[in-house]
């Protein structure tokens, strides 16, 4: 391929991409415009909704893995739960009758805490960046639902339904907002992704499936 042809076909995939980020922003309510509209966000329990003030701007469906390892218990013998699972996942949301990834989800170090008197956990947190502009927020859980036990979380036997704070966000590298301002996330209709209930040897890792929504919250 001549350079000319590769100019071109590079300017085309940049073109498609702006494309694409301006349909998926304008129709999720993304854009900095006053009127855009906000997204309904589910009916929860009391133990999860977030504070007054905020409002859901972006729902997203996960499909990905919990990641299990197991570690000596304090009790004797060994444990799946010793340590929180690490996340790791892809959330989509249906666009004109078509699933777009818009945000991946997985455990990393905050290196733009919100609050620099509090350490920074070495195992890092939960974390969500948008595929579009590479923003991103970190959250950590202050609320929880067992699974099978309200309509938001109907799905007995899988991971918890949550409502986690932003402790640190970022913009993206140009400057992107999609998840820069974002306050809240709450986890919701969880399926799947529960620690293994297997007899377990230290070092050995597991990743169990799930899927989840997520919703996000920015003040109003």
């Amino acid at each position: 391929m001549t350079n000319d042809a590769t100019k071109q076909v590079a300017k085309t995939a940049r073109v498609w991409g702006l494309f694409a980020a301006i349909v998926l922003g304008c129709s999720l309510g993304l854009t900095a415009s006053a009127n855009a509209q906000a997204i309904k966000a589910p009916a929860v329990p009391d133990a999860i909704k977030v504070e007054d003030g905020n409002t859901a701007f972006l729902i997203g469906h996960a499909l990905g893995s919990q990641g299990y390892v197991c570690l000596p218990a304090s009790t004797g013998g060994t444990s799946w739960t010793v340590n929180n699972p690490r996340p790791e996942a892809t959330l989509f949301v249906n666009l004109f009758g078509q699933l777009v990834q818009v945000i991946t989800h997985f455990a990393s170090v905050n290196t733009n805490p919100s609050d620099l008197t509090k350490p920074v956990p070495l195992g890092g947190n939960a974390t969500w960046q948008s595929s579009f502009d590479s923003s991103k927020v970190w959250a950590v859980a202050t609320g929880t639902v067992v699974a099978g036990t309200d309509a938001s979380c109907p799905n007995s036997r899988s991971i918890p339904c949550l409502r986690l704070q932003s402790v640190g966000n970022q913009e993206g590298p140009n400057g992107g907002q999609i998840l820069a301002k974002t306050t809240f996330v709450q986890r919701l209709n969880t399926r799947g992704g529960a620690a293994p209930t297997s007899i377990c040897t230290v070092g050995q890792t597991q990743l169990v499936p799930y899927t989840a929504d997520y919703v996000f919250f920015h003040k109003n």
